[in-house]
């Protein structure tokens, strides 16, 4: 079993509000939308040099003779829960002629049995599991405890970053289950063309698909995740909870039909009225 590097000591200040231990209002919010400052196409990829599972290092000064998909993610993920057939199908198409790496990030929505890691040694672990998790094929690359590198890409759940071998960002997605925008960029990068669009414009659409994966996010990381979620978002904890009542659908398609069930029931409510 590789062990992990000894890490750098932990940070304070930004470093310990990265680690937050409860899901707020405020990081569903952040969530949404890249700051105007943070690094999209065109720009460098900020510096970073990260351990992986397996031993090499994921260098900015290094990143090796292909393009790269670095892809950000957590065990704890609803996004990244339904990113992984997306990540491996695409991987099993383009992994010849683009690199792979999914960096372990904080935990999305820690709870009893997945906490927050407070040290370098359990977030390590965290990423082992996320890697058997999803069966990944790829290399798993572990951001410091303080998420220094996360951080310095804008800490989005499960962003997505298509990178030119000298280090140029050429595509973001801001969730890496959108299978058509990184298919695209990923066509466009391996024939040596530009990407057609530099941004993803899968949002709602990835939420949704994620929303039915939010219940086995709940098993996987306990019960206070459900009461977090509807303390912080109680739309989204009232979807997943209605996704369950799909369980014979994909889990993918389950937010839909959860969303369609309740805004029927909302137009329902609202005729009532008008019908007495």
């Amino acid at each position: 079993m590789t062990r992990p590097p000894t890490p750098d000591p932990t940070a304070t200040g930004a470093g310990d509000a990265y680690r937050f231990e409860r899901f707020r209002t405020g990081l569903l919010v952040g969530d949404m939308y890249f700051a105007s400052d943070a690094p999209g196409p065109g720009d460098r990829v900020p510096d970073f040099d990260l351990p992986t599972l397996d031993g090499p290092r994921f260098a900015s000064a290094d990143l090796g003779p292909r393009p790269v998909l670095l892809v950000f993610g957590s065990r704890t993920c609803p996004v990244t829960e339904s990113a992984g057939p997306v990540l491996r199908g695409l991987h099993a198409e383009f992994g010849e002629a683009v690199r792979f790496v999914l960096v372990n990030t904080r935990e999305a929505h820690p709870g009893q049995l997945l906490p927050q890691p407070r040290t370098f040694e359990r977030k390590w672990e965290h990423a082992r599991e996320l890697r058997r998790h999803h069966d990944l094929p790829f290399e798993v690359a572990v951001d410091g405890i303080n998420g220094a590198a996360h951080r310095a890409f804008s800490p989005k759940p499960n962003s997505a970053y298509l990178i030119g071998p000298e280090g140029t960002i050429l595509y973001r997605a801001h969730w890496a289950n959108d299978e058509r925008g990184l298919r695209g960029a990923l066509a466009a990068v391996v024939r040596g063309a530009a990407p057609e669009r530099g941004h993803s414009r899968g949002m709602a659409g990835s939420l949704l698909r994620a929303v039915g994966h939010l219940p086995g996010i709940v098993e996987a990381a306990g019960s206070r995740v459900e009461r977090d979620v509807w303390l912080a978002a109680p739309p989204l904890a009232l979807l997943g909870r209605l996704s369950r009542l799909f369980g014979r659908l994909p889990a993918d398609r389950r937010g839909a039909a959860a969303t369609a069930l309740l805004a029927a029931v909302l137009l329902a409510a609202a005729l009532v009225p008008l019908l007495l």
